[in-house]
């Protein structure tokens, strides 16, 4: 089995700082795109951040300048620094990776299960 473990969310103020960090671990022949998503009370899970193996970065609007996805391929994990929060970010932010795996070497879509992150004065 594969498992997506974050780590990192907490209580910050408005303008300042948090670095998520997530491990993939298990049974893993390679991992394609690791990327994170958030999702807000009452709104949609929305993508935030991702990065292909070839370090190929997307961004989604509201985060471009003030977020930075980046990888650890050694160490199968991903980060997210987050600089100049808001309010608007808060949100509980999930993991997500496409993963080869198994003895069978299956493509998988495989998901964290959240950390909260809040951004209050």
């Amino acid at each position: 089995q594969v498992q997506l473990v974050e780590y990192g969310g907490g209580l910050v103020q408005p303008g300042g700082s948090l670095r998520l960090s997530c491990a993939a671990s298990g049974s893993i022949f390679s991992i394609d795109t690791m990327a994170w998503h958030r999702q807000a009370p009452g709104k949609q899970r929305e993508l935030v951040a991702a990065m292909s193996t070839g370090s190929s970065a997307d961004y989604a609007d509201s985060v471009k300048g003030r977020f930075t996805i980046s990888r650890d391929n050694a160490k199968n994990t991903v980060y997210l620094q987050m600089n100049s929060l808001n309010p608007e970010d808060t949100a509980v932010y999930y993991c997500y990776a496409h993963i080869i795996a198994g003895a069978m070497r299956h493509p998988y879509d495989y998901w964290g299960q959240g950390t909260q992150v809040t951004v209050s004065s």
